[in-house]
């Protein structure tokens, strides 16, 4: 090899160990082989410009461990080690001192929301993460068109918030605006448990007194219309308002029912409430004589469609509900009810005439007592704001008292 060759391959190969040596590792997910008790965490080696070698850095939890089944963990610790590589993309380096770890993490508007959207989607049932999506997706939207188009998700401020939130009232209500509320504080909640911000101050913004719209209880006579009308007109709909009213069960509940969840046999019913494990409740024999033969059916199919009852239905849960509300309207418009009346009331109807029957021969405590692994109330304070609430307890005649 001649002298300048020699010396040209020396200084090429120099150049290319400067140029081409990948300066950090592609970060690695530890999940502790799905083993929830330990720590998860995102790791990564970056070069020491002082050694020119690849080392560890600091291991990354950012509030992945908080979640607590494997499932929403793992897609937790994913979304955490995109958001990593993105950080080391636009040049961070633990070894620059004028960069700081804070600076590096800044998220733009919209890869905030599409951050906490992602996280959970996961962990949220599907009406609660529909109805958040629709409400951070309008506080987005509300952002960029009131100043913060191409500003990071750490400029929005209590101001900003409670602007929106202004909004919100003047077009709806006490009660949306105070549900948009706690959306808004569940999604910065995602941020400052990931460290996409430092503080949640949502929680400074105090919620407003609202006063809510409660069905009211049917009379004797309308309760009586109202079965006529079902019997000659709509029996599907006279059977999904018999799960309301003799079980005690609400119209969303309704809704989720499987074939499966019906045990004819054992005289049980498996009911999946929101947010809680499956409770399992008596099916009354008053209601047992109603149901068809269930046997033929695919246990998997719900029990109530527009079809009939054993079909298929891939709508969401808000829209099966609202069908069956739907027709219940028409039944109202036909009997000139008003709109304080809907597939609720049967529920309240039926709950107050059970209590007044379970009154009659034991105090009221041991009415309540009785009531409460009736109607699945999880406290003796919720059962009994909640027959305040439908007036189910009515004084006797008072009239001897007054002179």
């Amino acid at each position: 090899m001649s002298k300048i060759q020699h010396l040209l391959t020396k200084e090429y190969a120099n150049a290319y160990d400067l140029t081409y040596k990948k300066l950090y590792s592609s970060p690695s997910i530890y999940d502790a082989k799905g083993d929830l008790s330990k720590r998860w965490y995102v790791y990564y080696s970056f070069r020491n410009p002082e050694t020119e070698k690849l080392e560890r850095q600091t291991p990354i939890y950012s509030g992945v461990n908080q979640f607590k089944t494997v499932k929403e963990r793992r897609e937790a610790i994913k979304i955490l080690a995109k958001a990593i590589e993105t950080i080391l993309e636009n040049g961070y380096n633990p070894y620059d001192d004028s960069i700081s770890v804070d600076e590096s993490k800044k998220y733009s508007i919209p890869d905030a929301v599409t951050f906490a959207l992602e996280l959970k989607k996961n962990s949220l049932k599907e009406n609660s993460y529909r109805d958040f999506r629709v409400r951070i997706k309008s506080f987005e939207k509300w952002l960029l068109s009131n100043g913060y188009e191409n500003r990071y998700i750490t400029s929005v401020n209590k101001k900003a918030a409670i602007g929106f939130l202004n909004d919100v009232l003047a077009a709806t209500s006490p009660k949306n605006r105070n549900n948009t509320r706690a959306n808004l504080s569940m999604f910065f909640q995602t941020l400052e448990d990931n460290d996409i911000i430092t503080d949640n101050f949502i929680k400074k913004i105090n919620v407003l007194k609202s006063t809510p719209e409660r069905n009211k209880t049917f009379s004797t006579e309308q309760e009586k219309d109202i079965l006529e009308y079902l019997l000659k007109n709509d029996t599907l709909l006279l059977l999904f308002i018999q799960f309301v009213s003799l079980n005690h069960l609400r119209p969303i509940e309704v809704v989720r029912l499987r074939i499966k969840d019906i045990n004819i046999k054992d005289r049980l019913i498996y009911v999946r409430a929101k947010n809680k494990p499956v409770k399992t409740k008596i099916i009354p024999e008053i209601l047992l004589n109603e149901l068809p033969e269930l046997d033929k059916y695919d246990g998997e199919s719900f029990l109530f469609t527009p079809k009939g009852i054993g079909f298929d239905w891939t709508t969401n849960e808000t829209d099966k509900r609202g069908y069956f509300g739907d027709k219940f309207k028409k039944v109202k418009d036909s009997l000139k009810l008003g709109k304080d009346y809907g597939l609720y009331s049967f529920r309240h109807t039926f709950i107050t005439k059970l209590y007044k029957e379970l009154v009659k021969n034991s105090t009221p405590n041991e009415a309540k007592s009785k009531l409460m692994l009736i109607t699945g109330h999880t406290t003796m304070s919720a059962l009994e704001k909640y027959l305040r609430d439908i007036d189910a307890v009515l004084p006797d005649d008072y009239s001897k008292h007054i002179k």
